[in-house]
């Protein structure tokens, strides 16, 4: 049976029972900040189970994409270890409990309509004190007692949320599965591979609470999961989930593009399995919206990318190859998850990225290695640092492995317990930032018990009459602050907004009586409350005042300008790269805003000629910008994008521009786009792997930027003579005479090389029967050292050259060697490696032509004299 139909079959069973089949969730949790990623089919159906949203239907089954990464070492090792699986499930909420799931279980696996297992192959644990599901099992389903085994371990729970007594089904593969096991383990649940579980029936009573107390649920529910790739296992009757139809063609398409034949090698066969495995993971992930990066779930990707890379280097694959497996997991999943099909191109350009990152990364790593070892050779070391293997993984993004690997192929050790140790200080470095970060954002003392209510009015208001309801100075409750002395307001109402998401606070005055007050900024209380930090420029301050708080409207107007621009601009974004595109964070200022989104790979100047155009179209098109609250399922039924990570309550703020623009948004907006003015971008960039920064200037700023333009090209026509519209074909006048004189110092430098090599013949010397010459030359780049070396090989044919030339602080090498040499063991690439090494360097190339640069041009006399020993002894 294949997986497909197994799939089909379940669904079908559990749709005839009375259950709504519910569509497989993102592998993202969404509001689940307990989970990195939805690792089982019930995850995604929490809310139902804790009841804060109510199912149309308490029956419920589904097929649920799951990743788990806990075991990832594992994975390729064993028959069933893997990163992505596909859990199926059914659950009641409130509805059909132990009897029924039972039964139902039952009637799935042994009917001939649907499973049609032996029932003499299957035996069932349960939690040794719940007599319910045991005499259910025993008596209603005729399972003897020796095939029902108490086991302690059944309680299912999975982080914080609900949990209870569990039941497990296993299927009895035959005694040829159970060699090798211990007789202690040979048991359903023990750890062998005879008993295979199959199906886990969870009786949900309980939650597990954030301070790991369990309190009973309002209903009892049922949440069970059965693992597709073990039922495929089993029902195509192969040795492992990896023999299954659900990893076979990647196997079999991987192992082809390899040369390599699957089952022929231990070594291979992980190598297969593991790359099977990460492919599916990454495909799925990448299809959620995860890019690879340095950090959560985009760490995780690029891991299993850069370890499935790895071991393509095992089977022979050293150019990117993953991207190309992304068709064949498509035509394995795609009939039940078709955005692995849709999402296909988009797929394999983010791993084509990322392997080719990668290959680069080992490319840089391992030149930085070779130095390292280097060193360590020269100072009589056997074993790398700690401190240096760190560097080459935190730096340059190289694996610790692989660091041993090279370590190993060249007779040295890496100090693991050194490595762990710097990790370690890293992580005790980031926890204190993040401590310090969060401390600054802890706003606590007297103001985490104030529960005083204050009314946000500045939506529409910038001035407003208030009354003072608190003033802390010196973390204290004060009555009142004089003249210069700074503190934190409270009012009953406010017009200024309190920075978040992205918008900065307000600034302006506060006013009443004798007393003049600066409002320099704000923020939010534990209790919601604005305060605003506040300088007494006149008079006394007093608790019980009222004043006009009154917002500097031309810095309000600059922010709602820049705020609906990064809406305008996140469509167009969406609209030019794709629907990938996601906000990753954003400030907003009144001279300018900041734009941070998730893309990979760098974005053409045309493509950003083409979003800042589609920006200024909406402006000019004088749309109206049009707030409204509204219940959150009805926002994301009109299709408001809303913010990943952000928490929502039922009731949203909905800010829509016509039909371009539709977000979920808290901030200050300008009433129409032509109150933007103009939409300019200053620059682009990369600030992380996978996330890109846009700058740009909106209104009076943006004139002032384009202004300051057109006065750098006033300046420019100025330096060179001629009118604006002519400064192009200038410059080009003006880079053609650069070449020119390019091409006639190249010419003079070769003369130059051509009488320096003349003079250069009489330095040869006799190393035992090997004429070499080894000397240092006057070139001012790598290409003129070569000119120098083309030269004396006319010259001197016979001899091997190794000639050196400082450039700044630093230093260049060629070394040549005769084909006559070369057939004698010479080779310039392992010469010149050497004798870079003096200088802290290193290259190498082919054993008749090879360069090197190094650092320390101190020491190129004691490198050229270093080549004469090598020489010596026939390198």
């Amino acid at each position: 049976m294949k997986a497909s139909e197994i799939r089909s079959k379940w669904l079908e069973f559990f749709a005839e029972k009375g259950h709504n089949i519910e569509p497989s969730a993102s592998l993202v949790p969404h509001n689940d900040p307990s989970l990195l990623w939805i690792n089982a089919g019930m995850a995604p159906l929490k809310p139902y189970f804790d009841g804060r949203v109510k199912p149309e239907n308490p029956r419920i089954a589904n097929s649920q994409k799951c990743i788990r990464t806990n075991d990832i070492e594992n994975v390729g090792k064993t028959r069933r270890h893997h990163t992505f699986f596909e859990m199926l499930g059914n659950f009641s909420i409130g509805d059909y409990f132990k009897e029924e799931v039972i039964t139902w279980a039952w009637e799935f696996l042994t009917d001939k309509k649907w499973i049609g297992f032996d029932p003499e192959k299957l035996s069932v644990t349960v939690y040794p004190e719940d007599e319910e599901a045991f005499k259910l099992w025993n008596e209603k389903i005729g399972l003897p007692e020796s095939r029902i085994i108490k086991l302690q371990d059944n309680f299912w729970e999975i982080g914080e949320g609900p949990c209870g007594p569990c039941t497990e089904i296993f299927y009895d593969r035959g005694e040829e599965y159970g060699k090798g096991t211990p007789e202690s383990e040979m048991f359903p649940g023990g750890e062998n591979e005879r008993w295979l579980e199959v199906w886990n029936l969870v009786f949900t009573q309980f939650n597990l609470n954030k301070d790991g107390s369990y309190t009973p649920l309002p209903n009892k529910n049922i949440d069970t999961g059965a693992g597709l790739e073990r039922f495929a296992s089993i029902l195509q009757n192969v040795d492992s989930n990896f023999d299954t139809d659900l990893f076979q063609p990647i196997i079999q398409r991987t192992a082809e593009l390899a040369g390599v034949k699957y089952n022929d090698s231990p070594e291979y066969d992980v190598a297969l399995k593991v790359i099977a495995d990460h492919i599916r993971t990454v495909v799925f992930a990448v299809g959620d919206g995860v890019l690879p990066s340095n950090e959560g779930r985009g760490y995780v990707i690029r891991r299993l990318l850069r370890r499935a890379v790895r071991y393509g280097k095992v089977l022979g694959l050293d150019k990117p190859f993953m991207y190309t497996l992304t068709e064949t997991v498509g035509d394995i999943m795609g009939v039940y998850y078709p955005e692995v099909v849709e999402k296909r191109a988009f797929i394999e350009k983010v791993v084509a990225t990322e392997e080719e990152q990668f290959h680069k990364t080992l490319s840089d790593g391992l030149g930085i290695l070779a130095e390292v070892s280097a060193e360590a050779k020269k100072q009589g070391k056997s074993v790398i640092s700690g401190s240096d293997a760190f560097k080459l993984y935190d730096t340059y993004g190289f694996p610790f492995d692989l660091t041993e690997d090279y370590a190993s192929e060249n007779g040295l050790t890496v100090d693991r317990e050194g490595f762990d140790a710097a990790m370690e200080e890293q992580r005790d470095r980031a926890r204190a930032a993040r401590h310090e970060t969060e401390s600054m954002k802890i706003q606590g003392g007297v103001l985490s018990d104030y529960t005083v209510k204050s009314e946000f009015v500045g939506y529409n208001d910038t001035v407003r009459e208030a009354k003072v309801l608190a003033i802390v100075s010196d973390d204290s409750f004060a009555d009142s602050v004089s003249e210069g002395q700074t503190c934190q307001v409270i009012l009953d109402a406010t017009p200024f907004y309190a920075e978040s998401g992205g918008q900065v606070s307000d600034q302006g005055v506060l006013e009443g009586g004798s007393v003049r007050a600066r409002v320099e900024g704000l923020f939010k209380a534990p209790h919601g409350q604005h305060v605003h930090f506040v300088t007494v420029e006149l008079g006394e301050l007093k608790v019980g005042d009222t004043v006009t708080a009154q917002v500097n409207a031309s810095m309000r107007n600059d922010i709602v300008k820049n705020h609906t621009a990064t809406h305008l601009l996140h469509k167009a974004l969406k609209e030019v790269l794709g629907d990938h595109v996601n906000q990753a964070g954003s400030l907003v200022e009144p001279q300018r805003l900041r734009f941070d989104f998730s893309h990979f790979g760098s974005i053409t100047q045309e493509e950003l000629g083409d979003i800042e155009r589609r920006v200024n179209e909406q402006v000019w098109k004088s749309i109206p910008v049009v707030i409204e609250r509204k219940g959150i399922d009805e926002a994301k039924a009109m299709g408001a994008m809303a913010l990943f990570g952000e928490k929502y309550g039922d009731i949203v703020r909905v800010v829509q521009v016509g039909d371009y623009s539709i977000e979920l948004c808290g901030g200050c907006h300008v009433g129409n786009t032509s109150q933007i003015g103009i939409f300019k971008l200053l620059g682009e960039s990369g600030i992380g792997s996978g996330v890109r920064r846009i700058e740009a200037v909106t209104g009076r700023y943006a004139y002032e930027h384009l202004e300051e333009q057109l006065d750098l090209l006033k300046q420019a026509a100025g330096l060179l003579k001629s009118n604006l519209t002519d400064v192009p074909k200038r410059i080009e006048g003006l880079n053609q005479q650069v070449k020119d004189l390019a091409r006639e110092n190249e010419s003079l430098q070769g003369k130059l090389g051509a009488i320096e090599a003349s003079q250069l013949t009489d330095k040869v010397k006799q190393v035992g029967n090997t004429p070499l010459l080894a000397v240092e030359v006057q070139a001012g780049s790598m290409d003129g050292l070569r000119g120098i070396a083309d030269e004396l090989k006319g010259k001197l044919p016979d001899a091997i050259l190794v000639l050196g030339s400082k450039a700044d602080d630093k230093v260049n090498f060629v070394v040549a060697v005769p084909q006559d040499l070369v057939k004698k063991g010479y080779h310039a690439g392992k010469l010149v490696k050497e004798v870079a090494s003096v200088c802290g360097g290193g290259g190498g190339g082919r054993p008749d032509m090879a360069q090197a640069g190094g650092k320390d041009a101190s020491k190129l006399a004691q490198a050229l004299q270093h080549a004469e020993e090598l020489v010596a002894k026939g390198v």
